[in-house]
């Protein structure tokens, strides 16, 4: 998997939280693309139907609040949402994304809808190419990035395993 992302950025502000993210009444899934059709359908109701594969999720503070379901990154990724840049994140939400390979930066990242946004892991840095502004943040303990460039917590286990997929 890749380290370096760019895409257009889609902004939320604080406390999104896994209800907004994805709405209750469409758990009844794990397939990441159908989760990804109700993507924040509450909240931003075209996000589903414009967003394209690479984009970044800017946010403000606590993103991923709420319930602990790992539904929200996996709506996400189906979605295809490359990295998600907040100033915090919820513990589980943080914990479910690196687990199924989504990668968050904890960064301050000044961002409008559809601005083109950079997030380089290896460098710690996220950039808004269409304004310039550039935020750092710390980088990823080896463990979790060598997790996040093998997809995730299954494909690295069963690897480890010598399992197939």
């Amino acid at each position: 998997m890749k380290t370096v992302f760019k895409g257009n950025a889609w902004t939320f502000g604080d406390n999104v939280d896994t209800d907004q993210i994805i709405p209750a009444e469409h758990l009844v899934t794990m397939d990441n693309k159908e989760l990804a059709r109700h993507a924040f359908s509450k909240v931003a109701p075209d996000f589903a139907k414009m967003v394209v594969a690479g984009d970044i999720v800017v946010a403000k503070r606590n993103f991923g609040c709420g319930s602990s379901r790992e539904h929200a990154p996996r709506a996400l990724m189906g979605a295809g949402v490359s990295c998600v840049v907040a100033e915090s994140f919820a513990r589980i939400f943080f914990r479910n994304s690196i687990n199924i390979g989504l990668p968050l930066v904890e960064a301050k990242l000044a961002a409008k809808d559809g601005d083109r946004v950079t997030v380089d892991l290896g460098k710690g840095a996220a950039r808004n190419e269409s304004t310039g502004h550039e935020a750092g943040f710390a980088s990823y303990p080896p463990f979790v990035m060598m997790l996040i460039e093998k997809g995730g917590l299954v494909p690295y286990t069963m690897e480890m395993l010598g399992c197939r997929r």
